[in-house]
């Protein structure tokens, strides 16, 4: 299995974005044990220290963990971990686009939280 990377985002990123969609896929469980940086290194085609790198992205996000002389593991809350921080990104995101349009709009904040209880009623 080879995987083909973009040429945009640096590669370590990409590592790490894969790994978690691995996650998110259920490919990758709690407490199972992931790839090391050199099976990362030949699927992908790049230097192993690249791949490491993506590893200690997942490991300083407390979603991997060292197992001395045995490699790293999914951590039980990893997936959750994964999906709580892409819904805050997303959300967070469109909050400030929305804000933003409004200030263009010259829609006041008051007028904007109006508007968005309105919404919330309206789906309820």
């Amino acid at each position: 299995m080879h995987v083909h990377l973009d040429g945009t985002t640096p590669i370590y990123m990409q590592i790490a974005e894969w790994l978690q969609h691995e996650i998110i896929a259920d490919r990758l469980q709690a407490d199972q044990k992931v790839y090391s940086q050199y099976q990362l290194a030949e699927l992908f085609n790049i230097n192993p220290a690249t791949a490491g790198k993506g590893l200690t992205i997942l490991l300083e996000e407390q979603l991997l963990y060292k197992k001395r002389g045995l490699g790293m593991f999914v951590t039980m809350d990893a997936k959750e971990r994964i999906l709580l921080k892409r819904r805050n990104e997303i959300l967070t995101k469109m909050a400030q686009e929305i804000v933003l349009e409004a200030k263009r709009l010259l829609v006041s904040d008051e007028e904007l939280l109006v508007l968005i209880r309105k919404t919330q009623e309206g789906l309820e």
